[in-house]
């Protein structure tokens, strides 16, 4: 029963200032962000407040780690918009459920350990993309509508824009230098809105974006036909955004171990990510996943523990309530000036470094990464096609690892000591290494310092055996590992090898 009431860990030591105030700081910049990608993608705003409140809380009290913070991510949203163009908001919520079901069977099935396969590479391709998107993505907020058309702001409005925004940045930068008992990022985003409302500027405030205002998450059932065509339309958009949720957030829930050196549970998170998007679907909520740039914002203000995610959740809530009046007021440039410097904070500086030492295939996966990412924004695609270069990389290097050093004993028998693994990007050059015709009449090939991995493999062996059957010699196949031997004795029916225990050493005699 402990392990099942046990959601925190009561004997990590918990700063209550610092949990609090990062929990704040957290949820002014999640609401922007929120009602931005609503908007977006043709919801009602309240559905992003909806989803970062529901997100937020269920995964800061199940997720598989602490300090990490969900809410209704970009990322999740954009799969979508498709989907509600065609269908509509129903439609929407139940694939957003969808997603949720396909979350939990991959965290059920502890699928997400397999995150492990993503190259550093790809990671920072990854986290990189992530800040450009995240710097571009604030560019909007330079631009006005006039006469029903986007423009970018000029005069007056951009300089004050610029000013505001290079104060909340300076603030950020200079602070922490004195001290860091109050999150830098919160004192900002106070100072800003304490200087516009005294001295009444005229700029663009969270009001202009759309209102915070609203109830309680209403309990809604999506309005969709149960029936297997409903379930065609909705079954691709589940699978996209199960995939790039789990995607962004296990690389984040990573990137998480990598700052605070701790270790979080990759399966416990999926299980949480899930639960909470189906509470989406049904309370109103948009869907989303982990949020890198508000995460990195907690972890920036000293957060280290479940509380702060917990506050910024509840936070939301309250604004909706009742906060709304005072929230809408927040000028835009404050909150834009912590988003770049989230950006910043963001972006892996050091892989430029790397770049005189990194291997050029490894820069070239970086980069198509992170553009795929930018310019996409299909994180999902980005990193799948950077594990794909990866995989095939690593292939073709282990494929010119095989070498075969020849000799020929006092009995006139030559022998084949092969290094290397043998597998099916090396079958080639392993055959190039016998010279059947010219061998004596007894061949010994040595695995001792090679191994056998797959059918491939396998069917390249009975290959060269048979091509010296042909020839009237006989081979040994010598020192191979008891898994070796298995394989070759489980494919007995689709191939012609006989497993022969030699009283020496292990021989497979054909």
């Amino acid at each position: 029963m402990k392990k099942v009431f046990n959601l925190f860990d009561f004997k990590q030591k918990v700063d209550y200032k610092i949990e609090i105030l990062a929990g704040l700081t957290v949820a002014m910049t999640m609401i922007p962000e929120s009602l931005s990608f609503a908007i977006l993608a043709g919801f009602p705003p309240l559905v992003g407040l909806y989803a970062a409140f529901i997100m937020g809380l269920i995964t800061a009290v199940f997720g598989g780690r602490p300090g990490m913070v969900s809410g209704g991510a970009g990322a999740t949203v954009v799969v979508l918009i498709a989907l509600m163009n065609s269908h509509g908001l129903d439609y929407v919520f139940a694939a957003v459920a969808m997603a949720g079901i396909i979350q939990i069977m991959v965290g059920l099935f502890k699928l997400g350990k397999f995150i492990r396969l993503v190259p550093q590479p790809v990671m920072f391709g990854f986290v990189n993309g992530l800040a450009v998107i995240i710097f571009m993505s604030q560019l909007e907020q330079f631009k006005t509508v006039f006469n029903g058309e986007v423009e970018w702001l000029t005069g007056t409005p951009l300089l004050i824009m610029g000013v505001l925004v290079a104060l909340t940045i300076a603030i950020i930068v200079i602070l922490p230098k004195f001290t860091k008992a109050i999150p830098a990022s919160l004192v900002a985003i106070l100072v800003v809105f304490a200087i516009v409302l005294i001295f009444n500027i005229d700029t663009k405030q969270v009001v202009d974006i759309a209102s915070v205002s609203g109830s309680l998450p209403p309990f809604n059932i999506p309005n969709v036909p149960f029936t297997l065509e409903t379930l065609q339309i909705i079954l691709p958009y589940g699978l996209i955004m199960a995939a790039v949720g789990l995607t962004e957030g296990l690389l984040t829930l990573n990137l998480v171990d990598e700052i605070t050196g701790t270790k979080g549970n990759s399966n416990k998170e999926c299980l949480a990510q899930g639960t909470a998007n189906i509470a989406n679907g049904f309370f109103f909520g948009m869907g989303g996943c982990p949020m890198i740039a508000q995460t990195l914002v907690n972890l920036s203000s000293g957060s280290r523990a479940r509380l702060s995610g917990i506050i910024a959740a509840l936070t939301i809530l309250t604004i909706i309530l009742v906060g709304a009046p005072v929230i809408e007021l927040l000028p835009m440039a404050a909150l834009v000036g912590v988003m770049i410097m989230v950006a910043f904070g963001t972006f892996e500086w050091a892989s430029f470094k790397a770049f005189t030492r990194m291997p050029k295939h490894d820069i070239f996966v970086m980069l198509v990464v992170t553009l795929i990412t930018v310019f996409l924004h299909n994180l999902a695609l980005a990193v799948l096609i950077g594990v794909i270069i990866s995989a095939l990389v690593f292939a073709w290097e282990s494929a010119k690892r095989i070498r075969a050093r020849k000799r020929i004993d006092e009995n006139g028998v030559k022998h084949y000591e092969l290094y290397g693994p043998l597998f099916f990007g090396s079958t080639t050059a392993f055959t190039d290494k016998f010279d059947v015709e010219n061998d004596p009449e007894e061949v010994v090939i040595d695995f001792a310092d090679s191994k056998i991995t797959d059918m491939s493999a396998i069917d390249a062996v009975n290959k060269i055996t048979d091509r010296y059957l042909k020839q009237g010699k006989k081979v040994h196949l010598k020192h191979l590992s008891a898994d070796c031997r298995r394989l070759l004795h489980n494919a007995e029916t689709i191939i012609d090898v006989n497993i022969i225990e030699d009283p020496s050493y292990k021989v497979v005699g054909k």
